[in-house]
């Protein structure tokens, strides 16, 4: 008998596209050569964090099915041969040997997430596993196989099925066969944030005929009739824990421990130019579209890649409030290293998992912790028009504090990003009018460029604060600032006096203070997507061939 089919979860996406619906199927699983058509083999490890009684642990969840390659509108498409395993640590035998734990039985509920255009709905894989041997040392494999739900759309389209959270349910028994006190362990684990969300199993195309895949002619239906044709059933909740979020960013470097890589598509945050709107479309569709050429930027090369190692650009405004403008910085390479996951000594809120990262950068410019000179010219005074050719220069590493919050309840993950970048504006070049002024190879703010610094024990000195904000809701594309993604960071800096400025017995300090420093002069900077430097092959969708940032994003204001 098949249960009812349940009214998936309404869409935050925007625009209308095709219902799915998950059937949950309690007959046996069928063997892989009873498809029709031909299957499909899936065979995916990926990297999870669980909440174990000793805390918060890395665990690798692999999972194994086949599905149809293709099915048509309306086809009942069937997962079979379905495994999960999950590769719990040390830390989890050291649990359930505390309880005197000789045996272990699992049982496993693994969402999993199927999107199709810009719907969405949920189903939930269970698997049981027969007691196995607790190990005298980790780490400790469980396997399960069990019921999984049938799935069915009534409108053409890719339906994309990704894995989400899952709970283990662990039964421990003493060497005598008795239950353990307690009698039951809940575990229960998402996906390692590093992996943006990129949980991915298969892609199955749905078509209009049975088994061809072809664009279905009909209008897509909105209903979602029961199989009876009657009302749509009522929303059953879905056991386990949702899916998080499926951002278009790419594979962060995989956790301490772990290899590889992936290559993703581009990030929902600034993109490369790409060239006139109005660009005729091509002639034949068999064509190949010549890629627009990555706009001119300052080399971004990384001398010594670590597996960990990403590159990206960044350009922004930052207004100097006396002078009512504002000064555009061009282009810039950021050479960054990413730290571990680290888990905050805070317990996090209920039904939240929390997690820091600390990564490290450097401006890189001809070899110099630096960026381009840039030229602006201002009304000085608000009637003397003054150009300055200037550089940002560090004076200390660049560090990006990110705190991530993953809410079980709604699968959606909240980034909180932090950058500090201690920086000395220094002045090369100025002209008043159009006549040189010369200011010396001396000429600098006295101190680097400062923000309200809001842990000013962890962080003292002087150094600008950028807020970079970052959410990846559930299903849907990152949206704000991921590090790996890129995307808008802000601040305001306050500029310090400036000293050395002058030659010949002229000294200039006091004008150049009195016209550019002070507090309140706002910052909006745009970091671009990153290139996995470190991996093997790295994404060709992130880097050039020489392994450099493909993408150059675009200043804002």
């Amino acid at each position: 008998m098949r249960g009812p089919r349940p009214t998936p979860r309404p869409s935050r996406a925007r625009g209308r596209g095709a219902t799915i619906a998950a059937f949950v199927a309690l007959a046996p699983l069928l063997p892989a050569a009873a498809v029709a058509m031909g299957t499909l083999k899936v065979d995916t490890a990926l990297p999870y964090v669980c909440a174990l009684p000793s805390g918060q642990q890395s665990a690798t969840v692999r999972i194994t099915a086949a599905f149809p390659e293709r099915a048509a509108v309306g086809e009942e498409i069937r997962p079979t041969d379905v495994t999960t395993s999950v590769e719990l640590p040390a830390a989890a035998v050291a649990d359930l040997t505390a309880l005197k734990a000789a045996t272990v039985r699992a049982e496993t509920r693994l969402t999993v997430g199927v999107t199709q255009n810009e719907q969405r709905a949920e189903a939930t894989w269970s698997g049981t596993a027969q007691p196995v041997d607790v190990p005298a040392e980790g780490p400790l494999t469980l396997t399960t196989t069990g019921d999984v739900p049938l799935l069915t759309t009534d409108t053409a389209g890719e339906l994309t099925l990704a894995a989400g959270g899952i709970a283990v349910d662990l039964a421990p028994a003493t060497a005598d066969g008795a239950a353990t006190v307690p009698p039951s362990l809940a575990v229960t684990c998402v996906p390692h944030p590093d992996t943006q969300g990129r949980t991915e199993l298969a892609r199955v195309p749905v078509g209009a005929g049975p088994g061809t895949g072809e664009p279905s002619t009909a209008p897509p239906t909105t209903g979602l009739p029961s199989p009876s044709g009657s009302s749509p059933a009522s929303p059953s909740p879905s056991s386990g824990l949702p899916l998080p979020s499926l951002p278009v960013d790419p594979i962060a470097p995989p956790p301490p421990g772990t290899t590889g890589g992936g290559s993703g598509t581009p990030s929902a945050g600034p993109q490369a130019d790409a060239g006139p709107e109005d660009a005729e479309p091509e002639d034949s569709a068999e064509e190949t579209p010549t890629p627009a050429p990555r706009p001119d930027a300052p080399p971004c090369v990384t001398e010594k890649p670590t597996p960990v190692s990403l590159s990206a650009y960044i350009t922004g405004y930052t207004n100097v409030r006396k002078l009512n403008g504002a000064s555009l910085l061009p282009a810039t390479c950021m050479l960054i290293e990413q730290g571990d996951m680290q888990i905050p000594t805070t317990p996090p809120p209920e039904g939240e998992f929390h997690f820091t990262n600390l990564s490290l950068g450097n401006l890189s410019h001809q070899g110099r912790k630096r960026t381009p000179p840039f030229t602006s010219t201002f009304l000085t005074f608000d009637f003397q028009p003054v150009t300055a050719t200037m550089v940002l220069e560090q004076t200390g590493p660049i560090t990006i504090d990110t705190l991530v919050r993953i809410v079980f309840a709604t699968g959606d993950n909240h980034l909180e990003n932090t950058v500090r970048a201690p920086l000395v504006l220094r002045v090369l070049d100025v002209k008043v009018n159009g006549v040189p002024l010369d200011v010396g190879p001396s000429c600098r703010t006295a101190a680097p460029l400062s923000s309200p610094e809001p842990e000013p024990a962890k962080y003292p000195g002087n150094h600008l604060v950028l807020l970079g904000l970052g959410k990846i809701p559930f299903g849907l594309p990152a949206e704000g600032y991921v590090l790996t993604g890129g995307g808008p960071l802000t601040g305001e800096a306050t500029i310090p006096a400036f000293t050395g400025c002058g030659s010949g017995g002229e000294n200039f300090d006091r004008l150049l203070t009195a016209a550019i420093s002070g507090p309140g002069n706002h910052l909006k900077q745009i970091q671009g997507q990153t290139c996995s430097v470190g991996v093997e092959v790295p994404p060709p969708d992130q880097c050039t061939e020489d392994r450099q940032p493909l993408l150059v994003p675009r200043p804002e204001r």
